[in-house]
């Protein structure tokens, strides 16, 4: 084992950009020296990318979702693009 020392701020700093990735600062290093990916904690859960968009628009007032156009899936090229609707 190789032991790094660092200042009190240096290492807060670290662990600050650990937790903003979700990660032990342990899980965080290990992912930048290109180790093996860790198990999800109980903290952090392994989600889908469907459950982190739900639990983001779960945020979403009720009068903005009522201005959410119906066809959004269907017509995502006309909403994000310009691109003319798509026939049925």
């Amino acid at each position: 084992m190789t032991v790094i020392e660092l200042s009190d701020q240096q290492a807060a700093a670290l662990k600050a950009k650990a937790a903003a990735a979700g990660l032990t600062l342990e899980a965080w290093l290990n992912q930048l020296a290109g180790g093996a990916e860790t198990e999800p904690s109980a903290e952090h859960p392994l989600q889908t990318a469907a459950d982190i968009v739900l639990g983001h628009m779960r945020n979403v007032p009720p009068e903005i979702m009522a201005t959410m156009p119906k066809d959004g899936a269907s017509q995502h090229d006309h909403y994000i693009y310009g691109w003319p609707k798509k026939e049925p």
